[in-house]
Parts: structure tokens; sequence; C-alpha cells
């Protein structure tokens, strides 16, 4: 009787090959969200740097214009992970919801970085402040919300796409979990905007204060 050898290629792992790709896959997407996030501020920085410290404003905008870049990159990773059979999970989700986020918020949020940069380092006029009070309070606030609500909206948009890409065979409940945060978050900016509208804050007595702007989209 001839003894047998057992190799390490003749054992197969729980799950096979194929789960150890899934779980590759899995590993890719969250450290492309995270690569997207990191590379977005570097971004920031490199194009404030160009346009401020460099003296080339046109330049500088060119890479903050190379911004919504990122969010195509990921949207095309994600696709073609889908499409490939992986089971959607939270990292898709994650995916769909920064490239939302980065549609309402990263436009403002570049501004805003701008305005302060320019303010502490270059004599530049300094960042408006939000008002505190009345009418010019409740229509900041609810700028703010649609900054926001575009922002779970398009979350929303491209969550859904995934649900009818994948198709209802498939496994879609980490899917629906982050359109339900993304409709807790449109709900939450009504609330506090319409707040603002029905108990406006009101200026104290004693306090003197000029016309206050509220900020742009």
């Amino acid at each position: 009787m001839q003894p047998g050898f057992v190799t390490a290629d003749d054992v197969t792992a729980p799950g096979g090959r194929e789960a150890g790709g899934e779980r590759e896959e899995r590993v890719v997407i969250a450290l492309l969200v995270v690569a997207c996030e990191v590379a977005f501020w570097v971004l920031l920085a490199a194009g404030l740097a160009l346009r401020y410290v460099a003296r080339k404003p046109k330049l500088g905008a060119a890479v903050l214009l190379c911004e919504p870049l990122l969010e195509v990159v990921l949207l095309v990773v994600t696709a073609i992970d889908l499409r490939s059979g992986a089971e959607p999970d939270w990292k898709h989700g994650l995916a769909a919801v920064y490239i939302g986020f980065t549609v309402g918020l990263g436009h403002h949020t570049i501004k805003k970085v701008d305005a302060w940069v320019a303010h502490r380092w270059f004599g530049g006029p300094p960042p408006v402040r939000p008002p505190k009070y009345g009418t010019a309070r409740a229509i900041h606030e609810w700028r703010t919300a649609a900054r926001w609500i575009l922002a779970a909206v398009v979350a929303l948009a491209l969550l859904q796409a995934a649900v009818w890409y994948v198709g209802p065979d498939g496994a879609i409940s980490s899917l629906r979990s982050w359109q339900q945060k993304m409709g807790l978050v449109i709900g939450i900016n009504l609330i506090i905007a319409g707040g603002y509208t029905v108990f406006p804050k009101q200026v104290p007595k004693d306090a003197v204060t000029d016309r206050e702007p509220a900020d742009r989209l």
C-alpha cells in the first residue's frame, strides 16, 4: 500500500478560491473608498498650494477640477465589482454614499477651505460667518439642508441603481440599509431647517448686530 501525501494544493480552504477572491474584492472596494477620501484632501491642498503659494491660479483650479474624477473611478470600480458577481455589502453602499456627499457638499467644502486659507495666510477677507438670528438664519439652514439633501438623494439614486442592477434575487439588504440611513439624513435636515423657520431664533434685546447675509450655495 503506497502512502499518500497531502499537499497544500490538494486542500481546499473553506469557501474555496472564490471565497478568497471575494474577500480580496471587498478589501479593494474598502481601500478605494478610503483612497478617494484621502485623495480629495490631497488634491484640495495641492490646488490651494498652487493657487496661493506658487501663484499659479489656473493650474491650481485645474487640479481642483480633478476632484470629480475620483468619484468616476470609484463608481466604475464598484460597478465592475458588482458585475463580476460580488454580493453587495456595506462597502458598495459606502461608495455610493461617498459619491453622493461629494456631489452635494464637495464644492461648498472647497469654497469654505479656500476662503479660510486665503484669509489665514494670504491676507484675504475673513470668511462670511453664518447668520445667527431670524429669517437670515432660517435661510442659511435651508441652504445647508439643501446641500445635505442633494447628497442623500444622489446616494439614494446610486443605491437604487445598484439594487436594480443586482436584481431581486441578489443580496441587497445592505444597500437597502444605506437607503434607510439616507432617508434619515433627509428627515433630520428637514426637521432642523423647519424648526428654525417655525421657531426663528430671536435677537437678544441687548445685542447690536449688523445685517447678516446668508451664505450662498
